[in-house]
């Protein structure tokens, strides 16, 4: 399969063509940004599309994280998605930025559970454990820093995310400490594409994973309309 994998959840706006029957990356770019995701997707898109050489009526399915992280960044990445999955024909599967941190964790098939936590501001954070072979543990929730540590009756854990510093800092040293503290800012888009050729399309859908509403509404118009670019064969 030829997916598309888009990303625009948190300070990214990141694009990737992967070739699940080959193994490998046929194209990548990220771009670190907090703000201008809806001016730079596209553009973004369009040059890795012409660098892996696959024309979008070739592609198999969009993949594209629906959050947590910016609302208005979610929006951007999933608006695009469909655009181009509804204008190739094509699926278009969601999944979430605390699934795409974990990703990478479950691939190693080791014991430890994996936290992903994610900054949600004001001393709270997105959080989710799940078990080394990807079972649910404790379901995606927004919560205070400190309930985080309930999580150590999982074991050591594994804790990645933009958030395991903040989370591993203030660990508790009267509970198992954590196995690993991985602070990536975002989920790697390679493990976004891969994650992606394995979701459901009838189950992991398209739409914007909130936690919590936003705490200002944007105003009417304050996002741009995104339309695909034109489709080659």
């Amino acid at each position: 399969m030829f997916i598309l994998a888009i990303d625009t959840a948190l300070d990214f706006c990141a694009a990737a063509v992967l070739d699940t029957e080959a193994g490998a990356m046929l194209a990548q770019d990220t771009l670190t940004m907090n703000r201008g995701h809806a001016e730079a997707l596209m553009p973004l898109v369009a040059r890795v599309m012409a660098a892996s050489g696959v024309g979008y009526a070739a592609l198999d399915r969009v993949a594209v994280t629906t959050g947590p992280g910016s609302f208005t960044g979610l929006r951007v990445g999933i608006s695009a998605a469909r655009g181009i999955a509804l204008a190739a024909g094509k699926p278009v599967v969601g999944l979430t930025t605390l699934s795409a941190y974990a990703a990478p964790q479950v691939l190693r098939r080791q014991d430890e559970p994996i936290m992903s936590v994610i900054d949600a501001r004001h001393d709270h954070v997105y959080a989710q454990v799940v078990a080394g072979d990807g079972g649910m543990l404790m379901r995606p929730a927004v919560m205070p820093v400190a309930e985080t540590f309930a999580a150590a009756r999982f074991g050591a854990l594994r804790i990645v995310g933009n958030a395991a510093r903040l989370v591993a800092d203030r660990w508790p040293p009267d509970t198992a400490p954590p196995a690993l503290v991985d602070p990536q800012p975002g989920p790697d888009i390679h493990w976004v594409a891969w994650t992606g050729a394995a979701a459901d399309p009838a189950v992991a859908l398209a739409r914007p994973f909130y936690l919590r509403p936003p705490d200002a509404k944007p105003k009417a118009g304050s996002v741009a309309t995104l339309s695909p670019p034109g489709l080659q064969p």
